[in-house]
């Protein structure tokens, strides 16, 4: 039986914020992690945009992109992704040129349809009236990479005039776009626009097959990219012992079900308590089950041979992981061993 090759790894990261820990110790665990990753040999490292929710951090991916590329010199960097109906194209076009002249050759931006929060949430981070409308979502990912371009984008006004308008001053190279999703809508637009694209195995898995399917048969080749290119993200815990990793995914899992199940949401359980509370708050087990049965949750005799077969069985050269291990009660607070761990024996 012929080995699969073992794709290039990268990670995604939520900020996962335990119950007793303060935003910045979160933010430093994640900043370790990042360093970590790149002494591994990750090949990029990815911010994600979610609001208002207690055990994740991970509300600006610009800024958290910032400080991990100036923490490390080669590992590519950025956001998977911007939530782009919530904020204005040119916005995230000039915050991703700066990052992009602060880190040339190593930004990437993921850009996603989706709210990244409940109603409420939504309603304020558009309430400015200048936000985008999801409507009218493939203009404005057509506007930030001509924004994004050295040549910039031109308004055309009804009168006849134009006005130029540029992201920033000098551009010498602008960041990697990349299209997110996890449907058929987001596989088709990235298909038609000629973009890489990203389907979010880690948050469903559902309609994966198809939307790589449409993907690939639908695509266009464009100014930059001229045949598909895509990779899967999974969630993944790796431990010493297989009792360990189990006990690791528990709190993550328990969290993904609250989240389907319409519970209120609460800081991420430590092993401790997640182990303590499964069996008497009526979670339930199917939910549970389904959620585990899509993860990656072993150790370094399965996960990463595992993860090889995963993508050889896609297509894709490719893997974003998104380390979801929790901490045991004692583990220090401005750490993320078990992630850490994960990291290092995934990439074994």
């Amino acid at each position: 039986m012929t080995t699969p090759t073992r794709p290039a790894l990268s990670v995604l990261d939520l900020v996962p914020v335990r119950t007793g820990q303060t935003s910045a110790e979160a933010v430093a665990a994640s900043l370790t992690l990042a360093q970590r990753a790149e002494e591994l040999g990750y090949l990029r490292y990815w911010f994600a945009e979610h609001h208002n929710m207690p055990a994740v951090a991970s509300t600006t991916p610009p800024v958290l992109a910032a400080a991990a590329a100036a923490r490390t010199t080669r590992l590519r960097v950025g956001s998977g992704g911007v939530m782009l109906p919530n904020h204005s194209p040119l916005v995230v076009a000039e915050q991703f040129a700066a990052l992009e002249a602060l880190a040339p050759g190593r930004i990437d931006l993921g850009i996603g349809r989706a709210p990244g929060s409940d109603p409420v949430i939504t309603q304020l981070l558009r309430q400015s009236g200048t936000t985008s409308d999801v409507d009218r979502f493939p203009d404005h990912i057509r506007d930030i990479t001509s924004l994004l371009s050295a040549d910039g984008a031109t308004v055309r006004f009804t009168s006849g005039g134009t006005y130029d308008v540029h992201a920033t001053p000098a551009a010498t190279s602008s960041p990697e776009v990349w299209l997110l999703g996890s449907s058929d809508y987001s596989a088709q637009l990235a298909a038609a626009l000629g973009l890489p694209y990203v389907f979010a195995n880690h948050f469903s898995g559902e309609g994966l097959e198809r939307a790589l399917d449409l993907y690939r048969s639908g695509f266009q080749p464009s100014a930059t990219l001229a045949a598909p290119r895509t990779f899967l993200t999974v969630n993944v815990v790796a431990s010493p012992t297989a009792e360990e990793a189990e006990a690791r995914a528990l709190p993550q899992i328990r969290m993904m079900a609250r989240l389907r199940g319409n519970r209120p949401l609460v800081a991420l359980e430590t092993v401790e308590q997640a182990a303590a509370a499964e069996a008497a708050d009526g979670l339930a087990a199917p939910v549970i089950d389904a959620i585990r049965s899509r993860w990656f949750i072993g150790t370094g005799d399965d996960v990463p041979g595992r993860i090889a077969a995963f993508a050889a069985q896609h297509g894709v050269d490719e893997v974003m992981i998104s380390p979801v291990a929790g901490a045991y009660d004692a583990e220090p607070m401005d750490a993320a061993t078990g992630r850490l761990q994960t990291l290092d024996i995934a990439v074994a």
